[in-house]
């Protein structure tokens, strides 16, 4: 069975968003944990996939260009992954959204629906988040791994990763790594 492996950037004190909405502490989206050559699908919820498209949309048509929503060139990284991105379907569990401008899009209703992709053949499938997703599909016991980057920051107010956690969850940890700029690279098999 293939695995779905969650990836979270997240502040010290486990915060995934400020009070404005976004990680304003992250300065490029295009960490994919080591999973590239691991995965050929991305999992998205309904409310990130909007933001998510429009992005890596602008990065892949305009590389060269400032980013509308930052203001800044997009990094090399963030091209390398604007290009895996548009290749990689992509599948969004909703039940409300039905329309996406990418051509590998589809929809998935439900949790039944996200098992069974699971079931299908092919490498791992990177759950690209949000935090509500997240922490709902490591309840519902679909989440196989979690690799979290750590900043080294204490966010404060804002939206924490498992605010919406209903119940106790074991992690083992299978690696810890430092990372750049004082961050952390933690991978969790989810028990």
């Amino acid at each position: 069975m293939r695995k779905l492996i969650a990836g979270m950037k997240v502040s010290a004190d486990g915060k995934v968003e400020g009070p404005e909405g976004f990680a304003d502490w992250v300065d490029a989206w295009s960490e994919d944990y080591g999973l590239t050559e691991q995965i050929d699908a991305c999992v998205l919820g309904g409310g990130m996939y909007p933001g998510y498209e429009q992005y890596w949309t602008a990065i892949q048509d305009a590389p060269h260009e400032p980013l509308p929503m930052t203001g800044k060139l997009p990094t090399q990284e963030e091209v390398a992954w604007g290009r895996f991105a548009a290749r990689t379907p992509h599948y969004v569990l909703t039940r409300t959204r039905s329309e996406a401008n990418w051509p590998h899009t589809r929809f998935l209703r439900g949790v039944d629906e996200l098992a069974e992709l699971k079931r299908q053949s092919g490498k791992d499938i990177y759950l690209v988040g949000g935090a509500l997703i997240t922490a709902s599909l490591i309840e519902a016991g679909l989440v196989d791994e979690l690799r979290l980057i750590v900043y080294p920051l204490i966010a404060g107010t804002g939206k924490a990763l498992f605010a919406s956690a209903q119940q106790r969850r074991g992690l083992e940890l299978r690696s810890a790594k430092p990372l750049q700029g004082g961050r952390v690279g933690l991978n969790y098999a989810v028990a």
